[in-house]
């Protein structure tokens, strides 16, 4: 492999992203000069401080705006005329932005991870407890399972990589089987279930829970390899016995209002188990800048940014909420909605060229003054769109905040557990599924379920996890089994135009959705999976090899 796509990307990780400055709790960085390899991990402190950039810039890549635009877009939760577009119809090229920045990100955490893991196993001195420097070992482990449980789900087969060092010089690189990567993942997974704490060393850090909980995801998926519709029962059984544990003896537990799981003073709540921690006032890519490509204006962020105005919920995912589900305010804005915790400046109309500033009120875009209507085109997106500085405690600058990222919450473990024991039965009555279940539709307002099936999983995971970057990773695991039933799926989706007539002008509580147009896109075979992005293809041309087994 040529020195000009991993290496390149692990060089610049290795040079840059170990010395990436926060102020904020563990991410607290020392000095550049003081990270020198054969001094510097010499201490509790300084062991974990080498494990920090795992937490926030080597996934700014693919958070920035690729985890919404492949995790969302292109399963069918987003629509727009100008952003995204190719994700949303599924017409991801190699040269699609979000599909070079989600490969070089994931391969950059792959980096990351394996430069912690080799300094700390090398260099790590006599004063450092056992424990910590098993737990820092774990929490690069761990993230490098992280990263090809995405890599595998997106590419399929990819190269495995374990040592910076020896890809410097080997230029024999190519990809090893998906069978082989989903191995990989599980051990790494393993590992750190086996070596991560039950409580977090420092609020924000992993611990042996999130590790179930990601193993748990991880043999749910794997479970369906092979196409045939059946899924494996011994992978079934393992991740419902890890995810049980996890509900039942983690301490987790649901936060009582959804709407509360995206407030950014609600970091590292009850039912967070795994969330990326970023630092609005870091170095750049240290911060979360989502809530300047989702927010609908700049009216609502206090900058120059809100640039999501072109993007909204699609018809199809609109369709799918039920009367009074709480979780649509959280997720979505629809004309008329109210929210107190976040204000919005407009014009005063006593005042020409002065603003008001006052609580949020969704507008409308849109009004026929002939015949009296108004109506939006968009249902514009809300989750991680967190306000101006005023709604947090000044923590807002353009095109940053520190709302975490959640990679992995308890409502979507209860999901999988419940997944899990319907394995390959049309449905399942089960009690403590249904336990589960239920809890989570409760929380919501909506009514509970007596039987579930895979499509009421698959719909209550749509609705829960919407705009986290999950959606197409459900998919992912639905084609595994049954590849022609997720074609089908998709290629249905309307993610055509359409217009939100609310019931009154203001605080409304309902909406008339009025599709204009029926657009639908097909995926084959072919489209499914990404391709590798061009410049990496032409920089290691072994990629396009046959993929290999992985020698553990």
């Amino acid at each position: 492999m040529k020195k000009q796509s991993f290496i390149r990307n692990i060089l610049l990780l290795c040079c840059g992203a170990l010395l990436a400055s926060c102020s904020k709790d563990f991410l607290n960085r020392p000095p550049e000069d003081a990270i020198v390899d054969v001094n510097f991990y010499q201490s509790r402190e300084q062991v974990l401080a080498s494990t920090a950039p795992l937490y926030n810039i080597v996934w700014f890549a693919y958070n920035d705006k690729a985890s919404h635009g492949i995790g969302d877009g292109r399963a069918g939760i987003l629509m727009s005329g100008s952003y995204q577009v190719e994700n949303i119809r599924l017409q991801t090229t190699d040269v699609t932005p979000e599909v070079y920045s989600s490969w070089t990100a994931f391969f950059n955490v792959v980096a990351q991870a394996n430069m912690v893991i080799y300094n700390v196993e090398k260099y790590t001195g006599p004063a450092v407890p056992a424990n910590v420097k098993q737990m820092a070992l774990a929490e690069g482990r761990f993230m490098r399972g992280m990263a090809y449980y995405y890599l595998v789900q997106n590419w399929g087969a990819v190269p495995i990589i374990t040592n910076n060092n020896v890809l410097l010089t080997d230029t024999t690189i190519t990809r090893n089987t998906v069978e082989s990567v989903w191995e990989f993942i599980v051990r790494e997974f393993q590992f750190a279930v086996d070596n991560l704490p039950p409580s977090p060393a420092q609020k924000g850090r992993l611990t042996s829970w999130a590790a179930k909980g990601m193993l748990a995801k991880a043999y749910l998926t794997r479970s369906g390899l092979g196409g045939t519709g059946q899924r494996k029962q011994e992978d079934l059984d393992k991740a419902k016995a890890l995810a049980l544990d996890v509900i039942t003896n983690s301490g987790a537990q649901l936060m009582p209002n959804y709407e509360d799981l995206f407030l950014m003073k609600n970091n590292n709540n009850t039912e967070s188990l795994f969330a990326l921690q970023w630092k609005y006032d870091g170095d750049w890519g240290t911060q979360n800048s989502v809530q300047a490509f989702l927010a609908y204006g700049s009216e609502i962020t206090g900058f120059g940014d809100g640039w999501g105005g072109d993007l909204g919920a699609s018809v199809d995912q609109l369709r799918l909420y039920a009367p009074g589900d709480k979780r649509l305010k959280a997720t979505f804005m629809l004309p008329g909605m109210h929210y107190s915790y976040i204000h919005q400046a407009i014009d005063d109309p006593n005042n020409p060229g002065r603003k008001i500033i006052q609580e949020l009120q969704v507008p409308w875009n849109w009004v026929n003054r002939d015949l009296n209507e108004r109506w939006n085109t968009r249902a514009w997106v809300k989750k991680y769109v967190v306000g101006r500085p005023e709604d947090n405690e000044g923590k807002v600058t353009q095109q940053h905040t520190e709302m975490n990222t959640y990679m992995l919450r308890l409502a979507d473990i209860y999901l999988v557990y419940a997944e899990a024991v319907l394995g390959n039965n049309a449905s399942t009555a089960d009690g403590t599924a249904l336990q589960y279940f239920n809890a989570i539709r409760r929380r919501a307002d909506v009514p509970e379920k007596q039987v579930i099936t895979a499509d009421d999983i698959y719909v209550e995971r749509r609705l829960e996890l919407a705009m986290e970057g999950q959606a197409w990773y459900d998919l992912v695991r639905m084609y595994y089994h049954s590849p022609a039933k997720t074609k089908a799926l998709i290629s249905d989706q309307n993610r055509g135009n359409y217009r939100i007539i609310p019931n009154a002008e203001r605080f409304a509580s309902q909406w008339a959705i009025a599709a204009v147009d029926t657009i639908k896109y097909s995926v084959t075979d072919g489209n499914f999976f990404l391709p590798i992005p061009a410049v990496e293809m032409s920089a290691a041309p072994n990629l396009r090899k046959t993929p290999v087994p992985y020698t553990f």
